[in-house]
């Protein structure tokens, strides 16, 4: 019954309501009156200018009823349920006016949140009002309206609460939990959360800990069925499905309590609820928003203990990249990455770093894809912090996952040249370090942490290579149309089975499948060889290691390889005459791979012969005098002593720039010889100990292995010189015995692996005879390299300590070097003869000339052995290379050319203005000859003409004729002001005529 004069509004509003009588029945549904219900929304979507009034009401209702309630009224608690039923009606019906409901509606919410949070029943029901919010509003007013923007992240807040909240009955808390996440599934779906990125970073931070809390309350493998699950059946029981349509076309989920006495739900079910918001929140996150998100998780792992839970964390990360949008992905390890620099400067590594470094590696090794995502920034960043950790320690214990983290870079490779990019940075980054050392504080040692530094890069080096490597074998075996890919193979011979993760893809004839990406070009891993003469033992056995599987696995072979077996054959019919052609020219004139193995042998002999290694590195902190050796390494080397010129060297300001220049690593070699004699007497001050020696040969066996023809080449002419200087070497002590045994058993297992190369039973029989028999090998044996491990320092072994007694007999060099050259696989792979190979392989060899062979291409005019075999092209291309520079004559000429357009104009008569070259000085007029502009013919002076009437157009024989001749057609003309390009003779002088072809007629 209504008052006389009560508002219309209000007499609709309390027409929903059942009598008061029947409040106490109307559970459990406790819905209002269908009809009136209808009548009532019918007016408010026709009449909007009435909804404020509607909502109003329905608020001091809603206020009314949470203050009766919870005095424990439960009449006002049936009307504050059929309130909010009523709200929610009004919501979805007057969708398109929800800005004119929304601060009632957030303050109804609120008010009853605040008041019956306890209460599920009542709680559920305001949930499902907040969720119909957040499905139709466009989240305009959040931030612009204050009371509102507080209501709603007050209901964030309590609903948050309530997803995470704890309780003795384990039933009743996760009833409590699937509410909450049902009302902020609703969040996550809304655009009022997305609608301002300032106001989203407010939001998550306050419910993201809701998604977390019940994930880390069950284990990995639970949480990995759920994610298939989620994939498999989008549809929750508990949550209906997320809205895909326009907001005008949506409808609202309804939160509904689970069924007292039904069995569940179980804390699974509540992770998985808990999983599907998540990744709701991750799939509608663009870059910045999903960084803002993984920012929120690590700030609440922060201040909690959810850094214990390392695996935890690990899933988290990689779902949250595999959850977010494809083009997005790479804003997730960017973040983590920003997270682990800003705390690289911590005292001490703590659980926060380490899980911290495993999540970026889980992200990066993980089969999602990450596209856009900035490896050259992400590996400069990780870099530093590598540097800047073993600054602080050189024994911190990050070092090893911030490895793990840089090889991880290497499995997902999205363009040729990404790894050569960044192998790239890691070089240039370590041939800094190698010069310039690491800045430290304090009184550190200097030496063990450039030491620690340069170790570090290398093994990050080693194992992004090795993991590009294992990602083309993954890439290549998932591939969509593998069966038919693989029954290709099949028929064309090449092996598909993929035994270990060393495995390379290759063929039954011992050829490696092209990859996918460019390999790391021995250009750019040049400027490391200096490391193999490393003041360090530690740092010139992990550049051993690493440089054997670049040779083994990495350096472009280019047909230069071996078979299966190990052995070097030709193979006419897949290798053929081009491509023999191609190798031949390539060998004999060099290319990359030559450079760097002239470069990779002159190294060797400074290693094996030189009496002083390493090269001084700056530092900010000035060393004591028991640490100024070089590379602040006093232990191998304490009476070591700098040259003036050293210092001289030192002491010049080093340069800003990462990238060492070639110029300056090619000073550093040159520091190097200087402490080679040019015949060393004696190997008793020889810095090399008896693992460098072991380290060489492993070298050496890889070289000759991979690249047979150009390890021939480059190296057996070493392997003479340092035979020869092992022989003509005095040996007065045990330490010189001991260490030219060393250099004979070096050779001799040298020449062993020459020999199984090529398949050369002569050179194999020379090599047998030198090792005595039940010989055991004083060499120790390079231990294999273990990419993604960062291992602790290697010591070396003395050469005092070498186990045998038997002693390596001196080697037959001209027998071994008359064996081979003899042999025809040999001069069918080299293109050269028994002469030509004999004396390649017999020049005289230095580490100098071998340096500068690493870094100058030689010219074919000098190596092609004749010149009647030459192409007219090859012949001619000396003679323009010295050209006279006819501007050095005099300056008033021109050097423009002479050419067929000047033959015309000398045919019409205007060479002269056109080719200063050709013609007589051009006639000028004085100036006195023309009229004043200002007084005009009162001052015309008579015309003088400096110079006579210039010439009829019509040129004569003579100009026409001179033209002719600096042409160079007809007679030379030798006293004209050019000279003919080239003459033959010329020509033939620079090109000898008394050398043999570089290849087989």
């Amino acid at each position: 019954m209504h008052l006389p004069f009560t508002p219309n509004h209000v007499q609709l509003i309390s027409a929903c309501y059942p009598p008061n009588a029947a409040l106490l029945t109307a559970g459990p549904d406790y819905r209002p009156n269908v009809q009136e219900l209808s009548r009532m929304t019918y007016y408010a979507s026709n009449r909007p200018g009435k909804i404020n009034k509607l909502a109003s009401e329905l608020e001091k209702r809603a206020r009314l009823d949470c203050r009766k309630a919870k005095a424990g009224n439960i009449r006002a608690r049936s009307s504050l349920l059929i309130t909010l039923a009523i709200i929610k009606a009004l919501a979805t019906e007057c969708r398109r006016d929800l800005p004119l409901l929304t601060a009632s509606l957030l303050a109804s919410v609120n008010i009853t949140l605040m008041s019956l949070s306890s209460d599920l029943e009542v709680t559920a029901r305001a949930g499902s009002v907040f969720t119909a919010w957040t499905t139709y509003t466009d989240g305009h007013l959040i931030g612009v309206d204050q009371s509102i923007t507080q209501d709603y992240m007050s209901c964030l807040k309590v609903f948050s609460d309530l997803s995470r909240g704890q309780s003795k009955d384990q039933e009743m808390q996760n009833r409590a939990r699937l509410v909450g996440l049902a009302a902020l599934t609703g969040v996550v779906t809304s655009e009022a959360l997305y609608h301002s990125t300032p106001h989203l970073k407010m939001q998550v931070q306050i419910f993201l800990p809701a998604f977390i809390v019940p994930l880390l309350e069950v284990d990995v493998s639970t949480l990995d069925q759920g994610v298939s699950e989620v994939k498999t059946q989008p549809n929750s029981p508990y949550i209906s499905d997320f809205r895909s349509r326009p907001p005008m076309e949506r409808r609202a989920t309804s939160i509904h309590l689970h069924v007292t006495g039904e069995l569940g739900p179980a804390r699974r079910d509540v992770a998985n609820a808990a999983m599907r918001a998540l990744s709701a929140l991750f799939e509608h996150s663009n870059g910045g928003q999903a960084a803002s998100c993984m920012q929120a998780a690590i700030d609440w792992f922060n201040d909690t203990s959810a850094w214990t839970r390392p695996d935890h964390c690990r899933w988290i990360a990689v779902r949250a990249a595999e959850w977010t949008q494809y083009q997005y992905r790479y804003a997730i390890p960017t973040r983590l990455v920003e997270c682990l620099v800003r705390e690289q400067d911590a005292p001490q590594p703590t659980t926060r770093h380490s899980v911290l470094a495993a999540m970026i590696t889980a992200v990066f090794t993980s089969p999602t894809p990450l596209v856009n995502l900035s490896t050259s920034d992400i590996i400069s960043s990780l870099i530093s912090v590598v540097l800047r950790r073993v600054s602080k320690d050189p024994d911190d214990a990050l070092l090893r996952p911030l490895v793990e983290c840089v090889a991880s870079l290497g499995t997902h490779v999205y363009y040729a040249d990404q790894i050569q990019d960044l192998a790239g940075e890691l070089i240039s980054r370590l041939v800094a370090v190698e010069q310039n050392g690491v800045p430290v504080n304090g009184k550190a040692e200097l030496g063990k942490v450039r030491a620690q530094a340069v170790r570090c890069l290398l093994a990050g080096l080693l194992s992004l290579i090795h993991a590009a490597e294992m990602h083309d074998i993954a890439k290549d075996d998932g591939d969509d149309s593998k069966t038919i890919h693989k029954a290709a193979l099949v028929e064309s011979g090449v092996s598909i089975q993929v035994e270990g993760p060393d495995t390379k893809p290759s063929r039954s004839d011992g050829h490696i499948r092209p990859s996918r990406r460019s390999n790391v070009s021995p250009e750019v891993w040049q400027d490391t060889l200096s490391l193999l003469c490393d003041g360090d033992y530690s740092v010139r056995a992990d550049y051993a290691a690493t440089l054997v599987s670049y040779l083994d696995r990495e350096i472009p072979k280019l047909w230069d390889s071996t078979d299966v077996d190990g052995v070097k054959r030709i193979r006419p019919i897949a290798e053929g005459p081009l491509q023999q052609a191609t190798i031949n020219y390539s060998v004999v004139f060099g290319d990359s791979s030559s450079r760097f193995l002239h470069a990779l042998h002159a190294h060797l002999y400074v290693l094996a012969t030189s009496t002083n290694l390493g090269v001084a590195s700056r530092s900010s902190t000035t060393p004591t005098p028991s640490q100024r050796s070089m590379n602040g390494d006093t232990a191998e080397d304490p009476s070591a002593s700098t040259s003036e010129q050293d210092v001289a060297e030192e002491a010049a300001p080093s340069r800003r720039s990462l990238v060492i220049p070639r110029t300056r690593k090619m000073s550093v070699m040159q520091r190097l010889l200087r402490h080679i004699s040019s015949e060393v007497l004696s190997f008793a001050d020889v810095s090399a100990t008896l693992s460098d020696y072991g380290n060489m040969l492993a070298v050496m066996q890889a070289i000759h292995s991979n690249l047979p023809v150009r390890g021939l080449l480059a190296g057996v002419p070493m392997l003479l010189a340092l035979g020869s200087v092992a022989q003509g070497a005095s040996s007065t002590d045990s330490v010189s015995i001991q260490r030219i045994q060393a250099v004979k058993e070096l050779l001799a297992r040298t020449w062993l692996t020459i020999g199984k190369v090529w398949d050369c039973p002569g050179v194999l029989e020379l090599a047998q005879k030198s090792i005595p028999e039940d010989f055991e090998s004083n060499l120790p044996h390079l231990p294999e390299p273990e990419p993604g491990v960062f291992h602790s320092s290697r010591r070396p072994t003395s050469v005092l300590d070498a186990p045998s007694d038997l002693s390596v007999q001196d080697l037959d060099s001209e027998g071994l070097l008359l064996a081979l050259v003899s042999h025809q696989t040999v001069q069918d792979a080299t293109g050269l003869d028994r002469q030509g190979l004999l004396r390649k392989l017999t020049a005289q060899w230095t580490a100098e000339s071998a340096l500068k062979a690493s870094v100058e291409a030689q010219s074919p005019s000098v190596e092609l052995s004749n010149g009647d075999a030459l192409s007219p092209l090859m012949k001619v291309s000396p003679a323009f290379m010295h050209i006279e520079n006819l501007s050095r004559a005099s300056l008033a000429r021109s050097t423009r050319g002479v050419g067929v357009t000047d033959l015309r104009e000398a045919l019409e008569g205007r060479s002269s203005l056109s080719n200063p070259n050709l013609r007589d000085t051009a006639p000028s007029l004085s100036t006195l000859e023309h009229t004043s502009a200002t007084h005009g013919d009162v001052h015309k002076l008579t015309p003088v003409r400096s110079r006579p009437q210039q010439r009829s157009r019509l040129a004569g024989p003579g100009e026409v004729k001179d033209v002719l001749s600096k042409l160079g057609i007809g007679k030379t003309n030798t006293t004209g002001m050019l000279k003919p390009s080239f003459t033959s003779k010329r020509a033939e002088q620079r090109i000898p005529s008394n050398l043999t072809p570089p290849y087989k007629t």
